[in-house]
């Protein structure tokens, strides 16, 4: 079986590459520089659109994994961001689906996001595949309109599409949020996060790249939708406990009324980052498990430990 993987140098696809050589696929590895992924081969593209040229590149494809997305930014600087999500992540995945097809191309794993669901659960609910979507950013509207554009694509054609929406990836490599936390814990800098009661899924990018290889061939898998995680929820005091002793710099966490922290967040711009520390975000895992027999093969603990070696390896703290 040859695969083609999109956004292969990023922070998932450079695991998931990886771990596909690693059992003997062929890789045609697609991303926007020449990077250098062993044993696969690199294909260089300008962008993807609407107008993205496939020619060649999905030619003896049997399977392509889409992770090449336009990112959600904390500052995003276009005019119309909208505009610019829907252009890549909307127009230009419909478009590959269709040269996919026009190709030869047996089935489309999409990597999808958890915002298509929405940007929080209430205490006692996890979101499941069959909740109503309640994408709220641009960047989850343009998520949620790429899975009915593959919809349509899947009905229309036969394409065998499969759609993966993963919670907070983490792992080495990893930037945003979680690189910050790693970063303020190595500081030694006091967080005002103890009062918080909270608890968030997350997907360590090694279970996230089994997940997606789980998707590849299992005939039960085609035309279904999962969200996966990890499966051991965790709070925000107690990630930061266990990043803090894999770094070798404990968390200095100090109580503080979450609502203090809410209204701190509005006037100073940071609402939505100070929510995604203060909220819960927990997704229903069980479906993928019970369809694709799939077991994350580490541990949130595993996880973690592996991200914190990565940064003191790096970041010499």
């Amino acid at each position: 079986m040859k695969i083609l993987v999109t956004g292969a140098s990023g922070f998932v696809g450079r695991v998931l590459c990886a771990e596909l050589v690693k059992r003997g696929q062929a890789v045609r590895a697609v991303s926007r520089n020449s990077a250098n992924l062993t044993g696969c081969e690199a294909i260089k593209i300008s962008g993807i659109d609407a107008e993205t040229d496939w020619t060649g590149t999905l030619q003896g494809i049997e399977v392509v994994i889409h992770l090449a997305a336009r990112v959600h930014v904390m500052r995003d600087e276009a005019p119309d961001p909208l505009s610019e999500f829907r252009r890549t992540n909307t127009a230009g995945t419909e478009h590959l689906a269709r040269c996919a097809v026009a190709a030869g191309v047996r089935r489309l794993v999409y990597v999808s996001s958890i915002k298509v669901n929405g940007a929080a659960t209430h205490a006692g609910s996890k979101f499941t595949e069959t909740d109503a979507p309640v994408a709220q950013d641009p960047y989850g509207i343009s998520k949620w309109e790429a899975e009915q554009a593959l919809r349509r694509v899947a009905q229309e054609t036969g394409l065998e599409v499969v759609i993966v929406r993963p919670p907070l990836v983490y792992g080495a490599g990893v930037k945003g949020n979680f690189a910050q936390m790693l970063r303020v814990l190595a500081k030694g800098i006091p967080l005002p996060l103890a009062s918080v009661r909270n608890l968030r899924s997350l997907v360590y990018v090694e279970n996230l790249a089994d997940a997606l290889i789980a998707c590849i061939g299992h005939p039960a898998a085609a035309g279904q939708t999962y969200l996966v995680g990890d499966g051991e929820d965790i709070s925000t005091p107690d990630l930061l406990r266990h990043l803090g002793a894999a770094l070798a710099h404990p968390a200095h966490l100090f109580p503080c009324p979450p609502a203090l922290l809410q209204l701190a967040g509005r006037l100073t711009g940071k609402a939505d980052q100070v929510e995604r520390l203060l909220g819960s975000l927990q997704v229903d895992s069980g479906k993928i498990r019970r369809e694709l027999n799939w077991i994350p093969p580490c541990t949130v603990q595993q996880g973690l430990q592996a991200t914190a070696a990565w940064y003191r390896t790096t970041k010499g703290s």
